[in-house]
């Protein structure tokens, strides 16, 4: 059986930097703070603890040790309280995040309303919509549809976001606002990522899609395969996969989400190799 490997499959440079950002600092300080999970996966939480990156859940659990904030962002509130209480910060955020950070505080600096089309309670959302005052926080069409008319808009999305949902979202918001201007803030690598795993699904039997099903990304990239091929699955490490969902499979295409490490996706390719064998 053939299996094809995406070329850009798991870490996005901005989880990498985080990643080894935390690595670094624990080897330097003995111990760091991690402000929530550095990342949605839970192996590469736990490889962190085990290098002295220990996860609290607020500011005041984070005395005594650098306090890292994470890949997807910290809201601004969360900054301003770190800086009044003189805590080391070690930044991991995306720049990419920063960046939809920035573009949005313009939007607004524009006079416009603000409207972020992602997922609700996201940690990046949050982060995204804690920049300005009294965003709209759209995840579909449908709630696109529930939003008054407005003059001046602007528009951000969650940086892994699906191209098609923001354009929908667009679609709708076009005959609702008079003035409206969209920045479009999906990742490269998502972008990327979304349109390999569209080709991996149309040439393969059967695809697999490697992370936490925590990961926004790594679930979307599953739902994209997953309408190109129904023998689309989504494991979260080796053990999750099945001896039957490669019967009669000439070949296998296997991507992952951008915070699954490599080590990961190298142990689910040489698992189906060794089911395809048996």
């Amino acid at each position: 059986m053939r299996i094809e490997l995406a070329k850009h499959a798991g870490y996005c440079f901005g989880v990498r930097e985080a990643v080894n950002l935390a690595l670094e600092s624990a080897e330097q300080h003995g111990a760091v703070h991690m402000l929530g999970d550095i990342v949605h996966n839970e192996v590469v939480v736990a490889q962190l603890a085990a290098a002295g990156v220990k996860v609290v859940r607020s500011l005041e659990e984070a005395a005594g040790a650098p306090v890292l904030f994470r890949a997807h962002g910290t809201p601004a509130d969360t900054w301003e309280a770190a800086r009044a209480q003189s805590l080391e910060i070690l930044d991991g955020t995306c720049p990419l995040v920063s960046k939809i950070h920035a573009e949005v505080r313009e939007l607004a600096h524009e006079g416009r309303t603000i409207v972020i089309i992602g997922d609700h309670g996201h940690d990046e959302v949050v982060g995204i919509a804690s920049q300005v005052e009294q965003p709209h926080v759209v995840s579909s069409p449908a709630e696109a549809e529930e939003l008054p008319r407005m003059r001046r808009v602007g528009v951000v999305s969650q940086s892994t976001q699906m191209l098609e949902n923001v354009a929908a979202i667009l679609n709708v918001l076009c005959r609702k606002v008079v003035d409206l201007r969209f920045v479009n803030t999906i990742c490269f690598p998502t972008r990327r990522n979304q349109e390999e795993i569209r080709e991996l699904a149309e040439r393969n039997d059967v695809v697999v899609i490697v992370g936490s099903f925590t990961s926004a990304n790594t679930k979307r990239l599953a739902s994209i395969g997953a309408t190109i091929n129904e023998r689309t699955h989504q494991v979260a490490t080796a053990a999750d996969l099945r001896p039957e969902w490669f019967a009669e499979a000439e070949s296998v295409g296997v991507s992952a989400g951008a915070s699954t490490p490599d080590e990961l996706i190298a142990a689910v390719v040489e698992r189906i190799r060794v089911l395809a064998a048996g």
